[in-house]
């Protein structure tokens, strides 16, 4: 298994002024039945929003449209939930935090039903993909790696990271972004580890940067927690739109602590962790 990274730039990703033709508008914010929500993540058929409900050990399932709480599960067996992601096949898979694991449900509607865990090399998982080549790419934020699983046995292993949270994949299909959370940097890897790309600190202003989503242009999308904003990096590498002014605050345009990012078309999902609450934004894309 490879043994660390080199905290090597390989590709120079130059920011730039904020692009006017991105803009974000709030629509609406949900009901007070969440605790401190992180990464969250709508069902491949589009129909519910699965929120990794951190504070409550559960999956709050949520309509998209309306923010309205439909179901939950886990609350009898997870432990500080972070993340969620779905496989080809729909198959949900659950960063289980505080039980050290990844669990594996069957998703029907909105119900679910655990088939199986993830759980060699990893410690405190808050980040967890399940990535078109069939391998599942999991971040153990306390052991400070990230694991590849194939068939449910690990593969390979990338060390040498801090805190490690979202993975999510990239425009092309193959590479994926990991959110190194501790070095306060984006990584683009392949989809067999090398690092190819680095968003780091000091191009992006990044603290703590934390969970991701990217739009049908490329652009990524990600929840700089520790400095309350949502920042958008076009594909070029130019920072073109900042959400939230840098300081905690509840409202349009307002964040405590957001974590969760979820993208569909013009709709836009936010987890405001520090606020209790799911934020569907609307953004205007112009040519």
């Amino acid at each position: 298994m490879r043994q660390c990274i080199v905290a090597v730039l390989l590709l120079n990703l130059v920011t730039g002024p904020l692009h006017a033709e991105i803009s974000a508008t709030f629509v609406l914010a949900s009901r007070p039945v969440l605790s401190n929500p992180h990464d969250l993540k709508l069902t491949p058929d589009g129909r519910y929003l699965f929120v990794s409900d951190v504070g409550n050990d559960r999956i709050a399932i949520l309509d998209p449209e309306t923010l309205e709480l439909i179901e939950t599960f886990g609350e009898d067996h997870q432990s500080g939930t972070h993340d969620i992601d779905f496989d080809a096949s729909g198959r949900a898979y659950v960063a289980d935090t505080h039980n050290n694991r990844v669990v594996v449900y069957s998703i029907s509607g909105t119900n679910a039903s655990r088939i199986a865990e993830l759980t060699t090399g990893i410690r405190g998982p808050e980040g967890v993909l399940a990535h078109p080549n069939g391998r599942i790419y999991v971040a153990g934020a306390w052991s400070n790696n990230l694991i590849v699983f194939e068939h449910g046995v690990a593969v390979d292993e990338l060390r040498g990271l801090s805190a490690p949270h979202d993975i999510e994949l990239a425009a092309n299909g193959s590479d994926i972004w990991l959110a190194d959370a501790g070095n306060d940097r984006i990584l683009l890897l392949s989809e067999g580890l090398a690092l190819k790309a680095e968003l780091d600190r000091e191009s992006y202003d990044f603290n703590g940067v934390r969970y991701m989503d990217l739009l049908d242009d490329g652009s990524l999308v990600a929840a700089d927690k520790n400095n309350h904003q949502i920042k958008f990096i076009a594909a070029d590498g130019r920072l073109v739109l900042v959400l939230g002014d840098g300081r905690p605050g509840r409202g349009p345009g307002k964040f405590r602590t957001p974590e969760g990012v979820e993208l569909r078309g013009s709709d836009l999902w936010l987890s405001d962790s520090g606020n209790d609450r799911v934020l569907r934004y609307r953004l205007i894309l112009s040519p």
